[in-house]
């Protein structure tokens, strides 16, 4: 069993959550569980200044993060390993301070802190890159990147459901009527992402589409949208019932972070639902098209695959084998955080 002291955002349906639970759940102690922004003075924590933190790469948080570290330093607190979830927060004094726990310490990214998307937002943990005794990530490009930056050791895994969090309803007939649908979209309503206009294609096409998700209402579409809009994001297990409580289930991926697949590539066929996602080398190594996901090139090869999807009645076929797939692949948290704490315990402090 290993202690581990544990950064990162605590609510209850964040990944970050799943994955310390996923950490317990294998054996392991959670000594700490930390969420550097709560410990921020409340004048941080303002839209405005959650927005100037975001776009400033959280320079100005730094005393006061360094500060609470140093707290948990001189409290005595004594972990075989440290993990930091996501790590904006983090800049290079926080991890030397870190470092005199004398243990080693891990991040996990499943953003891309590398890429251009979010500006400045990554800017402290990146200064900081060097001192981490392994970075794990999720994508290609991020591993590379890091490495030219200078990380001592980068792992790259793949994105992970949860074995508890993502569980399926052992019986269907329960999910509420209210979260059953023909074709769901569960997300967030990005700028530059097109995903409103990508709905807007299905919708043109006669597609009843059921949407999910924040900020929907800041398209420039929502009044054609709003009719197939139902509320904001999902967690729990009304997350759960919107997924296998839809014939099918739309994965739209983010450009901006360079994604092949995303967390709802494994979520979605755990939770019981059909994976409906775009055609990319990483979903085609993961699934067989057509027999465990199907996958489209673009919003109109979407709409018509949708229609004949939901006309020749095949779909809990599908449904069952991508769950069976996605088992078989072990791609659950526990196996996940098992892989990245035996590569971290493996490096040199």
């Amino acid at each position: 069993m290993l202690n581990i002291l544990y950064f990162g955002d605590n609510r209850h349906f964040s990944t970050a959550f799943h994955r310390a639970k996923a950490l317990e759940r294998i054996g392991h102690r959670i000594l700490l569980y930390h969420n550097p922004e709560e410990a921020l003075p409340g004048y941080f924590k303002s839209s405005v200044m959650s927005a100037v933190n975001f776009r400033s790469g959280y320079r100005l948080v730094q005393p006061a993060i360094q500060g609470e570290l140093k707290k948990i330093l001189q409290s005595g607190i004594k972990p075989d390993i440290i993990w930091v979830d996501n790590g904006e927060f983090f800049g290079e004094k926080c991890l030397q301070i870190l470092k005199q726990f004398n243990c080693p310490v891990i991040l996990y990214s499943i953003d891309d802190p590398t890429g251009k998307r979010d500006g400045r937002r990554f800017d402290s943990f990146l200064a900081a890159i060097k001192l981490y005794d392994l970075i794990a990530v999720v994508r290609k490009e991020t591993e590379d990147e890091c490495k030219l930056l200078g990380a001592k050791n980068v792992l790259r895994v793949m994105r992970s459901y949860d074995e508890v969090a993502h569980a399926p309803y052992e019986n269907a007939d329960e999910i509420p009527a209210s979260f059953k649908s023909e074709v769901a979209f569960i997300g967030t309503w990005m700028r530059n992402e097109n995903r409103d206009e990508f709905l807007k294609v299905l919708i043109d096409a006669g597609i009843s589409v059921s949407i999910w998700g924040d900020r929907w209402p800041k398209s420039q579409h929502f009044d054609l949208l709003k009719p197939f809009y139902r509320g904001p994001n999902l967690g729990g297990k009304d997350y759960i019932a919107a997924i296998q409580g839809a014939k099918i289930c739309l994965g739209l991926l983010s450009k901006g972070n360079r994604d092949l697949h995303t967390t709802r590539s494994m979520e979605v066929p755990y939770a019981g639902g059909m994976l409906c996602a775009e055609r990319t080398s990483e979903h085609i190594e993961l699934y067989e098209d057509g027999k465990e996901a199907v996958f489209w090139n673009d919003a109109q090869e979407c709409a018509a695959l949708c229609k004949k999807l939901l006309a020749e009645k095949n779909i809990e076929t599908i449904k069952n084998a991508g769950m069976k797939k996605v088992r078989d692949l072990k791609l659950g948290n526990e196996d996940i955080c098992k892989l990245i704490l035996e590569k971290g315990l493996s490096m040199a402090i």
